[in-house]
Parts: C-alpha cells; sequence; structure tokens
C-alpha cells in the first residue's frame, strides 16, 4: 500500500500518534477524503454532514478516513466584480493542491468532495493525474424556489435585477425573488455548470447513481456519501483506478449526455482539461458530430422551467442514458465506479416522466443543445447552449456593438444603448486577456430581462453562466489577446450567425482583414503581478479548456 511509507517507522507512526490515530487504524488503508466544505458557498455549506458519512462508509467498510481541503469558490458571489477573474483559475489551484497533499501524505485511495463549478472539474482533473483509486460524491443539488407559484432560480433572481431597473417589476417583488430564490443549501438548482459537472461525474463513471440530481437536503444524498465512503474500499481492493474509468469513450458518453442533458457550455471547457489530465486529446470538433446524432431530451432551467430535484424523480441521468440507449448513442461496456458496466448500471432505470426526460421519439430536438460554431469570428471554436436559444435567434445578422471588457457592455445595456437586432461583442476576457475568462451572467441576465432575449446576441472571448439563457457565444478561440480576429472587430461590422450550420462570422473580405491585422498591437495586461498574472503566462494561447503548459 501507498500509506506503508506513512506508517511503518518510528517518526512517521509518532505524528500518527498525535492525530489519535490506533495502532490498528495505522495498519488499514489510509483513504483521503478531500472535502470542500466551507461557510461562504452554499453549495458547501453542507459538505460537513456528507464528509461524516464519507468518514463512516470508508470506516465500516475497513478503511482509515482521514480528511484535508479544497477550496471553492462560489460564482453567483464572485460574478459582477474582480473576484470572478479568479474563478475559473481556481480549477488548476484545486488540481495542483489535492495532487500535493495526496503524494506527500502517501494515501491509498481518495473519496473527492466536491459542488460547485470549478471545484469538481478540478478534482477530476487531480483524479486523472494522481491515478489511484478514487470516488466522487457532491453535495448535491439545490431546492427550487417558489414565486406566484412558479418555480424559480439563482438565474430568475438576475433577470429581476433588470425587470426592477426597466420598470416592469416594483421593488416589493423584486425583494421576492431576493427571498426566494435559493432556499436551500446546494448547488444552484438548474442545469448549471455545477450540476452539469456533477451529472457528467456519474456519466464518466466516477459517481454513484444519484450523485448529479439528488438533493442536497435529502437524506438519500447522506445514504449516498456513506455508499461512496464503502465503494471506494472495493474499488481499492479491486485497483480500479480513474484512468480505468475515464477512456475516451467514456468522455464520448459525457459529450453526448451533455447534448441530450442540455449542459452548460463550460461543460466545453471543462472536459477537455480532464480528458488532458488522462492523456487524452478531447477535440471539440467532434461535439457537433455527437450532437447531429443525439436528441435533446431534457430542458432543464435556464432553457425550461424544470429543475434538477424533477430530473431527479423522473429517474435521474441513468433513465436519460437509458434512454439514448435505444438509439445506441451510449458505450455500455465501459467500467464505472461502482465495480460494473454502464450497461449494467443502467439496465432497469426506466424514465418515469416523459415531460421531464423526453422520449427519443419526442425530444425538443433531434439535435443536441450544445453547439460548436466555427468562422472567421472565430477560426479555432466558440460555444453556445443552443437549447436555451429562442428559434428566432438561432439564425441572426446585426450590427457589432464592441466592448473591451464586461463591466462597458453593462453600461451600455443599463443605459438603454443597445437595441433590437445589435450583437454586443465583449473581447479582451479570456484566459489570457481576463486574465481569468470572467463569466458573464449579469449582461445577458441585463438583456433577458429588458425583453432583449429574442432580438439581442452576445459574444464573447470570456465564458456565459451555466445560467445563462439567450443567444449568448463564449468561449471564441483565438482570444483578442493573443490576436484572434475577435480583436479585429470594428464598431457596426455585420456580425452573421447561424447556430444550425454551426457558422459564425463577420462581414469583411480578407484583404481588408489583413489590414487590420497589420496595425493591431496587443493590450498591457490588466494585472502584472500575483496569481492572476502567472495563469495568464502559463495558459495555452487558445482558450480551449484554458489549460496550463508548466513546462
Amino acid at each position: 500500500m501507498n500509506s506503508a511509507a506513512v506508517t511503518r517507522t518510528s517518526p512517521h507512526r509518532a505524528l500518527l500518534n498525535a492525530l489519535g490515530l490506533t495502532n490498528e487504524e495505522m495498519e488499514r488503508p489510509l483513504i483521503g477524503i478531500v472535502s470542500s466544505k466551507n461557510d461562504i458557498v452554499p453549495g458547501h455549506m453542507n459538505l460537513d454532514k456528507i464528509v461524516d458519512a464519507v468518514k463512516l462508509g470508508v470506516a465500516m467498510a475497513g478503511g482509515t478516513p482521514l480528511v484535508f481541503p479544497a477550496i471553492a469558490v462560489c460564482d453567483g458571489l464572485a460574478m459582477g466584480h474582480q473576484g470572478m477573474k479568479y474563478s475559473l483559475v481556481t480549477r488548476e489551484l484545486i488540481a495542483d493542491s489535492t495532487e500535493a497533499m495526496t503524494l506527500a501524505h502517501a494515501f491509498d485511495a481518495l473519496v473527492m468532495v466536491p459542488n460547485c463549478d470549478k471545484n469538481v472539474p478540478g478534482l477530476l482533473m487531480a483524479a486523472a493525474r494522481l491515478n489511484i483509486p478514487t470516488i466522487f460524491v457532491s453535495g448535491g443539488p439545490m431546492l427550487a424556489g417558489k414565486v406566484d407559484g412558479h418555480k424559480i432560480s439563482f438565474s430568475n433572481v438576475s433577470e429581476a435585477v433588470a425587470e426592477f431597473q426597466a420598470g416592469k417589476i416594483t421593488k416589493e417583488k423584486l425583494l421576492e425573488y431576493e427571498n426566494k430564490g435559493c432556499p436551500t443549501c446546494g448547488s444552484c438548482s438548474g442545469m448549471y455548470t455545477a450540476n452539469s459537472m456533477n451529472c457528467l461525474t456519474e456519466v464518466l463513471g466516477m459517481g454513484l447513481k444519484g450523485n448529479g440530481t439528488i438533493p442536497a437536503v435529502y437524506s438519500a444524498r447522506i445514504q449516498l456519501a456513506k455508499h461512496a465512503g464503502m465503494q471506494i474500499m472495493e474499488l481499492l481492493k479491486k485497483n480500479i483506478r480513474p484512468k480505468d474509468i475515464m477512456t475516451k469513450e467514456a468522455f464520448e458518453n459525457a459529450l453526448t449526455l451533455d447534448m441530450a442533458l442540455g449542459c452548460s457550455t463550460n461543460s466545453m471547457l471543462h472536459l477537455p482539461a480532464i480528458a488532458h489530465e488522462c492523456g487524452i486529446e478531447l477535440n471539440l470538433d467532434i461535439a457537433n458530430d455527437i450532437s447531429d446524432k443525439t436528441p435533446n431530451l431534457c430542458h432543464l432551467a435556464p432553457a425550461g422551467h424544470n429543475f434538477i430535484e424533477e430530473l431527479d424523480e423522473a429517474g435521474g441521468i441513468y433513465a436519460v442514458m437509458n434512454e439514448l440507449n435505444k438509439l445506441g448513442l451510449v458505450n455500455t461496456d465501459l467500467l464505472t465506479c461502482s465495480g460494473k458496466t454502464v450497461g449494467e448500471n443502467i439496465s432497469g432505470c426506466v424514465n418515469k416522466n416523459s415531460e421531464i426526460i423526453r422520449p427519443v421519439e419526442n425530444p425538443y430536438s433531434k439535435t443536441g443543445g450544445i453547439a460548436v460554431l466555427k468562422g472567421n469570428l472565430a477560426p479555432d471554436s466558440c460555444v453556445v447552449k443552443r437549447s436555451a436559444v429562442a428559434p428566432e435567434m438561432l439564425k441572426h445578422q446585426g450590427p457589432a456593438r464592441v466592448f473591451d471588457c464586461e463591466e462597458d457592455a453593462m453600461e451600455a445595456i443599463n443605459s438603454g444603448k443597445i437595441v433590437p437586432g445589435d450583437v454586443v461583442v465583449i473581447r479582451y476576457e479570456g484566459p489570457k486577456g481576463g486574465p481569468g475568462m470572467r463569466e458573464m451572467l449579469n449582461p445577458t441576465s441585463a438583456i433577458m430581462g429588458r425583453g432583449l432575449g429574442e432580438s439581442v446576441a452576445l459574444i464573447t472571448d470570456g465564458r456565459f453562466s451555466g445560467a445563462t439563457r439567450g443567444a449568448a457565444i463564449g468561449h471564441v478561440s483565438p482570444e483578442a489577446a493573443v490576436g484572434g480576429n475577435i480583436a479585429l472587430i470594428e464598431e457596426g461590422d455585420m456580425i452573421q450567425i447561424d447556430i444550425m450550420a454551426n457558422t459564425i462570422n463577420f462581414a469583411i473580405s480578407d484583404t481588408e482583414l489583413e489590414k487590420r491585422r497589420a496595425v493591431w498591437k496587443p493590450r498591457k495586461p490588466r494585472i502584472t503581478s500575483g496569481y492572476l498574472a502567472r495563469y495568464a503566462a502559463l495558459v495555452t494561447s487558445g482558450n480551449r479548456g484554458a489549460i496550463l503548459e508548466y513546462n
């Protein structure tokens, strides 16, 4: 066992004695439990209870559980100020610090207890990098709020702010949204980034059934945590490791479910980064191929009016996988953390509500919920949550309104300077240019709240929140800071978007494009010291996964 390195000598055992460990505990496998519990993130405030349940499960199965922490940022609290520059970059901090703690203390296996946006992919990256037996159990989704008899979530609160500013609702109604939008602990209740990644963890085979959908406040979540604690001992006994589970085919399954569920566009950043740590280069060019044959079966908030709790009641992720398996779209032979194959896991998991999980014979659309676009505006790629776009905006042409930061765009939107037909372009917000690739729920919420969601598009080399709806196209690559074509757009240039054709262009001749490129000059970095400056220096020039290159 790895842990023999810290249990076999007297000096090491003296330190373990200081922890209160008994000889019997030192003779058992040492299981690291990575706890993302903190008191500032609503999705993480309950993780102490999950961790306690995991510890009990590990101990019941003959292991010695030892907890160490991982950080997590709440994207909602970080939104709209400099804090958002630190959100994506924490993914690398989480992966790096977990690697350091695990190897420094010679753990035999790990149980990861994450919940929110960058915390989940960061720990998946660490799991792949370390490649010792590992299982995940998340903290679970928040229950939806309710206003006027309708379920709501965090994104509705953001849109209510714009509605109030536009005089569409009263201050009292805004306060009602504020007080009722986030009623319990847990990751925000729609198919936003946190829940997307928790669901995809289940699809990848790294979490047990229900990992992505059992609500945070349900007792079944505690039971799941106990089972995860017990199951890690089986994985250790059988020496089943993350790279045995997270294979190329497993990532293809994840992309397929991504399309069926209509997950956050941020999954298109995280899946390549996780695959990279597995030694797999996940080319997003295959995303449209998968989307073309994968029906979109779920319209969860913000794309629709259903929430994760209802997906759980309808049968959860396994029911969606079983539905897709009718078309032969799921690789069922793959090993999972249950010790069983995908096929064995999903067998008998029926769709209990055809309104929440559409049958493959009656999908919301015959193609997937996410689209990757290319064209002279985004020569490498950009991403849109197609399932959350109004039908009339799937094809759009309009003049560019160009802004070099989110704050300037927000001022224009809130002051009424953006009008129907416009295409808002927010640039220099990528991994290098931001730095940190901010997530922009505020501009999209302002657009929706002002009633422009069916007439105005937004494009950025930054990111859009999983809570975003509307024609919000993000992750434009190459980004402006490295001279991507988005840097060459001028005010009034005609932008042409065709989501169904997977194209995005601006109407400019090759000759004019080269003239603009000849006079373009890089901007001075916004931040020149500290972690963000180091991140910007290390991140690859594009933004596919915003992967750091340490060498």
